[in-house]
């Protein structure tokens, strides 16, 4: 039932077109078989087709076809085809039949799915199939098996065969599962047999038996008999075509978007609008001050999130330094979301960011909340994880303060994890340091980056990586937006230090899933969901050729973002591209194009010192020239005439 409730919700948005009715009592026609068989046929075909585009592939042409047994033998008919015969008595039921490169011959071995259509599935009985009917399913079920096993081209490796067993008004599944390995045939008694091995090696499971089509002879879609028929057609594809590119989870995920989205739209939001605490910023004493209410429509956008302002004042409770107060600088944005420069007493001299969360109990009305919760609690776990085991690094974040807001009036929560009735009870924060410009930010107001600021960047990512690597932890969402340029300063003379945030998407271990970018994420992962040693080094690649100027064609789907990167590794157009910048990002694109996809590690110690050689020797040339420059104007100041030789 669980798994029928999530491919309910991901069907919500899948439109399946207008069928052929089954025909009832009151409307049956003269041809009463052929109405039936086409509208098995038409089912069949449609529930395919809308499983097909919604999961695997929206563009792509269906690969299957269906076809009707005929009888026990070994032949197939098309509807069409058994009604100019006359062999329509014949057929036992509808098969969906996989398409081989365009051979629409029918086999046992092809079978994706078997429908059985009898007259009375249940033969009187109130609680499911009568025996009879499940002896049938599983004798059609050991002969897909066999069938599949015995053929030289088959390549389902799966024990798993579904039979859905249909009539006019219901429908349910049997499901057969076994290892035909175990089965010892006796050619004198094969039935016998056949039946040993069911009872001893088998395993079978029956549905229960639900209404498919209505008194008027139209299927429901979203009915349980319905919904468990699409079912064993979604598990029999993925036998013979895979995962989905699209998970049921995932899609089914867009529910709680829609649902909230409804609400939006009906103006059904929270009323409280409670207050932040805000202004009058000193030492000591801190005034909090509600905020008034908003428009309508600043309301229904806003919905029931934080939202803060410049100069508000925000106090947190930190779980273990107790009470600290923030003062808002400024409100930025960047693909994860708000998020706001602060400023504390305690660090008088820094710039900090400050990012706010939800509360776990308020996780389920949005994806955007989802997004925060990895943006603030995640996040927060992985920095705790560097701290623990003493990896700290200038090129990562460091946490200088966790914990929940306090908000204004009195606050009613049962116990100090709790929230009380207040909407911003309990809402967590982040607040962590060093502040700076999301690259993507630079790239978009002042155009590519220089040579030597590109190399820099890609060394202090690499140095983040090896970091955390460390720790066995792999970042997963390599972008513009999460490389922030902070400006420092020493000896007199400004230099760019890169910082790698948005930790909350972190792959710390095997069941971990990273966030998908369509430009940025390595082939890898945008295949298989999962990151292998060098998927970061390949989206650091693909940053780097970024902020190089090279061109990023906006892509589509998983498929366009998969051609593009192969196109532009068969091509060396990244290799070209770097090239130009530097022969050293160049030679470090070859490594990383022959270690895109493989197991092996990367070696980060080689390529950071290669880096930091080169990286420098370029602060030892600007040096240099201060210093000439700094001698001449020593120099020219003392009185000597620019033609003099007293330099």
């Amino acid at each position: 039932m669980d798994e029928i409730s999530t491919l309910d919700f991901a069907l919500e948005g899948v439109l399946f077109q207008q069928l052929s009715r089954m025909p009832c009592a009151h409307y049956s026609s003269n041809n009463l078989k052929e109405d039936e068989y086409l509208a098995l046929e038409d089912f069949l075909l449609t529930a395919a087709n809308g499983l097909w585009h919604a999961f695997w592939h929206k563009g792509k042409p269906l690969p299957y076809f269906v076809s009707c047994p005929y009888g026990r033998g070994s032949k197939f008919y098309t509807v069409e085809k058994a009604i100019s015969r006359g062999r329509l008595n014949r057929l036992c039921g509808a098969a969906l039949m996989i398409n081989n490169n365009g051979n629409l011959y029918a086999h046992w071995d092809n079978v994706v799915n078997l429908v059985l259509f009898k007259q009375d599935i249940t033969n009187g009985k109130d609680f499911g199939f009568s025996h009879s009917v499940i002896c049938e399913a599983l004798f059609y079920a050991v002969r897909i098996l066999l069938s599949r096993s015995l053929s030289k081209s088959n390549t389902v490796k799966s024990n798993n065969v579904f039979v859905s067993v249909l009539d006019s008004k219901y429908g349910g599944i049997v499901k057969l599962s076994g290892d035909l390995g175990k089965l010892e045939i006796d050619l004198n008694s094969s039935y016998q047999s056949i039946a040993d091995w069911i009872m001893c090696h088998a395993e079978v499971s029956i549905s229960p038996v639900d209404r498919i089509w209505n008194k008027l002879g139209n299927v429901n879609w979203v009915d349980l008999g319905t919904m468990q028929l699409l079912l064993a057609i979604f598990n029999s594809i993925i036998q013979w075509n895979g995962p989905p590119r699209k998970s049921m989870a995932s899609i089914s995920g867009n529910h709680s978007l829609r649902l909230e989205k409804r609400r939006v739209e009906s103006r059904i939001v929270e009323s409280e609008n409670p207050p932040v605490p805000c202004h009058n910023y000193n030492n000591h004493d801190v005034e909090m001050t509600e905020v008034e209410h908003e428009n309508n429509q600043n309301l229904a956008s806003r919905g029931s999130r934080l939202k803060l302002s410049q100069s508000d004042i925000v106090l947190l409770e930190d779980y273990d330094q107790g009470l600290q107060s923030f003062q808002i600088q400024e409100v930025r944005e960047d693909g994860n979301g708000l998020f706001y420069i602060v400023v504390s007493d305690d660090y008088p001299s820094h710039l900090l960011n400050l990012y706010t969360g939800v509360h776990t109990f308020r996780l389920e009305p949005s994806w955007q909340d989802m997004k925060l919760w990895y943006q603030v609690q995640r996040q927060t776990k992985v920095l705790k994880i560097f701290k623990e085991q003493g990896i700290s690094s200038k090129h990562l974040p460091e946490i200088i303060a966790t914990g929940r807001i306090v908000h204004s009036g009195l606050c009613e929560k049962q116990y100090s994890k709790g929230r009380c009735h207040n909407t911003w009870c309990g809402t967590p924060m982040l607040v962590m340091c060093p502040a700076g410009e999301p690259v993507s930010s630079i790239v978009a107001h002042n155009g590519p980056f220089s040579a030597e600021e590109t190399v820099r960047c890609c060394r202090d990512c690499l140095a983040a990586l090896r970091s955390a690597r460390i720790a066995n932890i792999m970042h997963g969402d390599i972008c513009p937006e999460n490389i922030l340029c902070v400006h420092d300063y020493q000896d007199s003379r400004k230099q760019s230090l890169f910082v790698t945030v948005s930790w909350g998407r972190a792959v710390l271990e095997d069941k971990d899933s990273p966030s998908l970018n369509l430009h940025f994420s390595s082939s890898h992962a945008l295949q298989h969901g999962k990151l292998c040693p060098s998927s970061d080094v390949e989206s650091l690649v693909y940053l780097i050729y970024f902020i190089s100027g090279g061109a990023m064609p906006h892509q589509y789907s998983i498929e366009s973002a998969l051609k593009w990167r192969q196109k532009c590794w068969s091509k060396r157009i990244f290799q070209q591209i770097l090239g130009e910048v530097s022969p050293l990002l160049k030679a470090f694109t070859d490594y990383v194009d022959n270690l895109c996809g493989t197991p092996y590690k990367v070696d980060y110690d080689v390529w950071l010192k290669k880096l930091n050689r080169v990286v420098d020797s370029s602060v030892e040339k600007g040096k240099r020239v201060e210093k000439v420059l700094r001698l001449k104007d020593v120099a020219e100041s003392s009185g000597t005439s620019g033609g003099g030789n007293s330099l």
